[in-house]
């Protein structure tokens, strides 16, 4: 039988999907208005953005990182009711997030004219990019608070809090951009520095939006400003153990995003502005997989955490059929939404045609995306096998995805050519992820007995 017959399954990965894929589809909006609007500039402007905002992928990696290894361990928790051990695991992720963040925002702040040249050559993108590098940094902070304390939320089940607060951010994103990039209600038309600013503003009234809420709100955790001054030495080796896959798979990502920024960076503008144009395609349709995704990560988290291995094996089932039902449906979704989606864009016509095939890619790989990313990280990593998802992330990436690249460009094959092989292994990992899942050796209890 490949469904479940637990009808608490479905009600349960509704109600954490909905309000997830919809907080992932207003941060999306935000993105993209910050790409339409600087799109309407010119290449140059949407390919400076692109390089500028590299920094702040390696930034969510890491982040992404910490917030995985939360929701992992304190979902698990949240099956035995332990929400003193889910506040002290809050509170080692914070001070993580919080001492990267600065390391990164440093970094940023005083280099952001060197950080640019490592990406691309072009000078007018460099020059673009520069004084957005420098602004935008200032809101990493902002950003690590809000996304660990919306990660904490998730793992006992408040989801929509996370969707109110990206509701705000888009109206304060939104509007300041509109005002500043061009210059409304007598103000300086600033370009790609009004696009950095108003990223900041809205990213400092994200994290203060979500302190009150978790502070003086949240009636599950309960968490005080007290307990991020605790620390448990046991869980934090926990934290350590378990989150270091996590974050060292993170990494590795991080490493081909910018290995791939570097590779199609030496192409022309168009090239980058076609990645840009490309990516927010992608990421659109992304967001419900991503949703879906993590309620799974959740539910499987929270189930073993319970002891309920039996209902793992369905549920994963289950997880399968739906993934490659929805990445069937993005890829035809993303064939189809192609030329209309690029037309939004006042993007040159070489910038148009590598769009184009480039999109022509994703159409094929995001198949792969959805079922093998889902089921990798909502069932595998979620279940307890989290150092599996590492190597197996680091064995593609360093070995197939960006030698190949490298290999396709020396030789001077088209840029589709080099795009392809840098989203092959979306296909690849899913011979991998259906020999694991089905082996069902990737269930592992993390929790300990007692932690108060």
């Amino acid at each position: 039988m490949f469904f479940t017959r637990d009808r608490d399954f479905y009600k349960t990965l509704v109600k954490l999907a909905i309000p997830i894929a919809l907080q992932n589809a207003v941060t999306f909006a935000v993105n993209f208005a910050d790409n339409l609007m600087i799109g309407s500039l010119g290449d140059s402007a949407i390919s400076g953005v692109y390089v500028g905002n590299q920094l702040q992928t390696l930034l969510q990696m890491f982040i992404g990182g910490i917030e995985g290894a939360i929701l992992i361990l304190a979902a698990q928790y949240w099956g035995k009711r332990d929400t003193v051990s889910i506040r002290k695991i809050v509170s080692i992720g914070v001070r993580f997030a919080v001492a990267i963040g600065a390391l990164i925002t440093l970094v940023a702040f005083l280099c952001p004219a060197q950080i640019m040249a490592i990406f691309t050559d072009d000078a007018s993108v460099i020059e673009m990019g520069t004084p957005y590098v420098r602004i935008i940094s200032l809101s990493y902070l902002f950003f690590c608070i809000s996304q660990v304390m919306v990660a904490s939320m998730r793992a006992v089940e408040t989801a929509k809090i996370g969707l109110y607060v990206s509701f705000v951010a888009l109206g304060v994103n939104v509007s300041l951009n509109y005002i500043l990039i061009f210059g409304k209600l007598g103000l300086p038309a600033l370009g790609v520095t009004g696009a950095a600013i108003a990223t900041l503003i809205s990213r400092i009234v994200e994290a203060a939006v979500m302190v009150v809420y978790v502070r003086f709100i949240d009636r599950k955790l309960k968490l005080c400003f007290g307990d991020l001054l605790k620390s448990d030495r046991q869980l934090t080796r926990d934290f350590i153990r378990y989150g270091m896959p996590i974050v060292g798979g993170q990494i590795v990502w991080s490493v081909n995003m910018m290995g791939q920024t570097m590779i199609l960076g030496r192409f022309d503008a168009g090239v980058i502005a076609a990645t840009s144009i490309t990516g927010m395609l992608h990421n659109m349709m992304y967001i419900a997989m991503n949703g879906f995704s993590s309620a799974v990560g959740i539910i499987t988290g929270k189930t073993v955490g319970a002891g309920r291995i039996d209902k793992i094996r369905e549920y994963s089932r289950t997880t399968q059929v739906i993934f490659l039902g929805i990445g069937v449906l993005s890829g035809i979704t993303v064939f189809l939404l192609r030329d209309p989606f690029i037309s939004l864009y006042n993007a040159s016509p070489e910038a148009i045609e590598y769009s184009r095939q480039f999109i022509n890619v994703i159409s094929v790989t995001i198949v792969g995306t959805c079922y093998q990313a889902a089921c990798l990280f909502g069932l595998v990593k979620s279940g307890g096998d989290i150092a599996f998802v590492f190597k197996n992330d680091t064995i593609f990436v360093f070995l197939v995805v960006l030698p190949s690249a490298i290999i396709a460009s020396y030789l001077g094959a088209p840029p589709w050519v080099v795009f392809a092989c840098l989203k092959c292994d979306q296909i690849l990992k899913c011979f991998v992820a259906v020999v694991k899942i089905n082996r069902y050796n990737w269930m592992k209890n993390l929790t300990r007995e007692s932690n108060t």
